[in-house]
């Protein structure tokens, strides 16, 4: 079994984070860690803004997630328990992940209200 990198807090960059959380999907599995106050399981990010992710896309977000240095990994079995590096982080980049989480957020919000109000 490949060993798990996870880069020291001094190579983390700001592109690589910008670069990974473009993605909707894994913005919102760093929000979702990020905001747990324990780990979590790969699989418990199987169903995502209504949509089932299979699981070898969401090994591939989470190898990206953690490659960016914005996440933690540990095998436990056959399970793959992930944390948020969010104090790292912050201590690094103070505000970064902030704001790139509230913007998220609000983005979601406005993508949720449009699909209820429907086509105009």
């Amino acid at each position: 079994m490949r060993p798990l990198v996870h880069p020291a807090i001094e190579d983390i960059t700001v592109e690589g984070i910008l670069h990974v959380l473009s993605d909707p999907v894994r913005a919102a599995i760093y929000a979702g860690l990020a905001a747990s106050d324990s780990a979590r399981t790969c699989s418990n990010f199987l169903q995502m803004q209504d949509k089932e992710i299979p699981k070898s896309t969401l090994s591939q977000h989470f190898r990206m997630l953690r490659e960016a240095g914005l996440i933690r990994s540990e095998r436990h079995g056959v399970e793959m328990r992930n944390t948020s590096r969010c104090q790292e982080v912050e201590q690094r980049f103070p505000g970064l992940l902030g704001a790139i989480m509230q913007a998220h957020a609000q983005q979601y919000a406005q993508r949720q209200a449009l699909a209820k109000a429907g086509p105009t």
